[in-house]
């Protein structure tokens, strides 16, 4: 008999060019047989009618509490901004359920390790979205560096744009610019490509950190105001990893005219370089070349074809998915695969390290 499909409610879903909207209800739906979304939460209950006529699903729940008490959701899926994670995983939690959480997973560490706590404490499935670890580019790298191309890792260069924290914003994102709502150039772009940089080279071991605000403010073009922003837009951290190779890292505001994400690892015996349209490493398709041993050019080293087969066509929503599909298994086999909360905790660590330095 087949396992039943796991019924997903999600905090935060609205028509258009949302998150939720662009990742996981394609997602969900490149899944079928493991999964049915089956209710919304808004900030108001008009707002869930909307997206519940919109996406044809069956529950529009007058608020959060009501999704989590919800004998019809096993899966609480939160997709709203940072300060609302820990009031809305905590009472997920509180209810039993399974939980996806978009990254990062606390405002801070200190709500993260709380989360990671309760989540322990009541046995249940808790993952955070740190997609870029499932996307198969990066695991194809990480698979190629285990395997020897490049030999002993000497070093590796990280360069990336963060899209927002630069000149010009929307009402929609001008809570980014503001250093205590836990969204910022270093948490969300950064963090995100961390997730995947550490699964391929591992921690770190010695860091040093400057975090630089060069912008002091920013101009919200459909209000036609300007705010301060009080988050940097220059990220710096170099160091040693754990296997004692070098490493540099930028991460910074807004979009470069040349190079928006630039990652390469340099060894003994050879050399990869990945590549992508923005830092947010973790919704860009990727691309992957490298050259080894005698080689003199880089050659593209991209994943086998049969690696993206099922899967969404675009890297946004095939990234979700497969996070999906990790969590499908841990709750049907009481499995650890997918990133969980005591990952995410281990990553907010990093991410305290670097903020420490200044």
């Amino acid at each position: 008999m087949s396992n039943p499909r796991i019924r997903v409610g999600i905090i935060g879903l609205n028509p258009g060019i949302h998150w939720a909207a662009m990742a996981h209800v394609p997602a969900l739906a490149a899944l079928p047989g493991d999964f049915e979304l089956v209710g919304v939460a808004n900030t108001s209950m008009a707002s869930a009618e909307r997206a519940a006529t919109a996406f044809g699903l069956a529950h529009a729940f007058e608020n959060a509490q009501a999704l989590v008490a919800s004998p019809d959701v096993d899966l609480v899926v939160v997709t709203v901004k940072v300060p609302h994670h820990h009031a809305l995983v905590t009472a997920a939690l509180a209810a039993g359920k399974h939980v996806y959480c978009e990254w990062p997973l606390g405002n801070g560490l200190e709500e993260a390790r709380e989360l990671a706590d309760l989540a322990e404490a009541r046995g249940v499935v808790a993952a955070v979205g740190t997609q870029m670890r499932v996307a198969p580019e990066l695991q194809h790298v990480r698979d190629l560096v285990a395997g020897g191309y490049v030999g002993d890792v000497l070093s590796t260069t990280l360069v990336g744009s963060g899209g927002q924290w630069g000149a010009m914003t929307d009402a929609a994102h001008a809570y980014l610019y503001d250093v205590d709502n836990g969204a910022t150039l270093l948490s969300i772009p950064l963090g995100h490509t961390l997730a995947g940089f550490r699964d391929v080279l591992g921690g770190f071991r010695h860091l040093s950190a400057r975090l630089v605000n060069r912008r002091q403010t920013v101009d919200v073009t459909d209000t036609g105001t300007t705010i301060p922003t009080t988050t940097p837009d220059q990220v710096l951290v170099q160091g040693t990893l754990d296997s004692g190779a070098a490493f540099s890292i930028h991460y910074r505001g807004g979009m470069s005219r040349g190079t928006n994400l630039l990652w390469e690892i340099n060894g003994t015996e050879g050399d990869i370089l990945v590549t992508a349209a923005s830092g947010h490493a973790q919704l860009e398709q990727l691309t992957v070349t490298g050259a080894n041993g005698d080689a003199t050019a880089m050659t593209a080293l991209m994943p086998p074809p049969g690696s993206y087969e099922g899967w969404p066509d675009n890297a946004v929503a095939r990234n979700v998915a497969r996070m999906y599909a990790l969590i499908a298994g841990d709750i049907r086999h009481g499995t650890r695969s997918a990133p969980h909360f005591r990952d995410a905790v281990a990553l907010h660590e990093t991410l305290d390290a670097i903020q420490r330095q200044q």
